[in-house]
């Protein structure tokens, strides 16, 4: 166990030290003009604006992996991300070059100017336009940069392909798994027994059983990082969150069967007329399931963060009302709360996730028994 969670640390450790550098970088003066302003920097943060903005900006994904930045000086201390750019060519540099929004850089004779998370294309200067809801339209390349996200889910691939390693590893010895594969056993057997089986089938569940693990464990791990102080919003990022619902979609269409697709375009046992009617609506059923499992997920994950943040910002709102101790007490005891529920927030999702997937391929592969 040790010998793998030494290669993980080890691995992250190289892939930061190799692409970028661990080191406290300062805000750059900005040099956009006032609409061009980077809103990470607007100095202590002691109003209800500048801590919503702060929020905002953690939930973002960010080339950059921020430890904590120091409210006072606005230093952050952390390293940047690599940025690998398509654009003509693939482009290879770090995020430490842009300096927080402050700097154009410069590669195979293009600019790039980071802006609110996005890589612009620019000029030597650093000039974007803008249209009338102030968004750039400058051209963007193919962003395919290991960003915070990135290697949150990376981090959790390596941390999955080691605990079910040691699991595998754990049988080879005996019926009864030790260490982690103790922990981890009551959890597969769960998802097996109270997941897949009731809602595939006895028949079918096992063709099914890799996906719903991994989905299952791979939402949970994530949410449970976000819950760290490392930061990490990857399962409240919609495009992660489409990705896995997308997932569910190809399993279902490619999966299901005959009678799925008759009850879709032409249900059985109800008049010709009636059918015609519900064939536009089961095919947009067909959308609007794997849309739920995106919306819910992004939406439930961010609200939490989102709260939390907000009352881990009382003390800075109430401090001139109750004073510092007071203040911080009551924030800390909210938080402590609302902590221990995000808890089994983190695995409720997975279990609702994982949960509907498994019916919604249940209903695409289950063998309906007319009379």
């Amino acid at each position: 166990m040790k010998r793998y969670l030494g290669i993980i640390i080890g691995l992250v450790f190289l892939t930061a030290s190799t692409f970028s550098f661990a080191t406290e970088v300062s805000h750059g003066e900005a040099k956009h003009e006032a609409h061009q302003e980077d809103h990470t920097n607007h100095g202590p943060i002691n109003t209800p604006e500048s801590i919503n903005a702060y929020i905002k900006h953690h939930l973002q994904d960010a080339h950059y992996f921020i430890f904590y930045t120091n409210g006072e000086t606005g230093k952050h201390v952390g390293f940047a991300l690599p940025v690998i750019l398509w654009d003509n060519g693939f482009h290879f540099f770090s995020a430490a070059k842009f300096n927080h929004e402050a700097t154009v850089v410069e590669s195979k004779g293009s600019f790039y100017q980071l802006h609110h998370g996005k890589i612009y294309k620019s000029n030597k200067e650093g000039k974007l336009n803008f249209d009338h809801h102030g968004h750039p339209t400058n051209a963007k390349p193919l962003d395919l940069s290991i960003t915070k996200s990135v290697l949150g889910m990376l981090l959790t691939g390596l941390l999955m392909v080691a605990f079910f390693g040691l699991l595998a590893k754990s049988y080879k010895r005996g019926p009864i798994p030790t260490g982690i594969g103790r922990a981890l056993e009551p959890l597969v057997i769960y998802v097996r027994d109270e997941i897949a089986r009731p809602n595939i089938g006895e028949k079918k569940y096992k063709k099914f059983m890799p996906y719903l693990l991994t989905v299952f464990f791979f939402i949970w791990i994530l949410n449970l990082l976000g819950l760290t102080p490392l930061g990490f919003n990857v399962t409240g990022n919609i495009a992660v969150t489409f990705c896995l619902a997308l997932f569910t979609f190809f399993i279902v269409q490619f999966s299901a069967n005959k009678e799925y697709w008759g009850h879709i375009f032409w249900m059985p046992g109800v008049p010709v007329p009636m059918k015609i009617i519900l064939a536009p609506i089961e095919v947009l059923g067909m959308f609007t399931k794997p849309f739920s499992l995106m919306i819910r997920l992004f939406a439930n994950i961010t609200a939490g963060h989102f709260v939390l943040m907000s009352l881990i910002a009382l003390m800075i709102i109430l401090k001139s009302s109750f004073g510092p101790v007071a203040s911080t007490g009551m924030s800390l005891l909210l938080s402590i709360f609302i902590m221990l529920i995000e808890l089994l927030v983190a695995f409720l999702q997975a279990f609702i996730f994982t949960m509907l997937s498994s019916l919604f391929i249940g209903m695409a592969v289950v063998d309906h028994d007319h009379h």
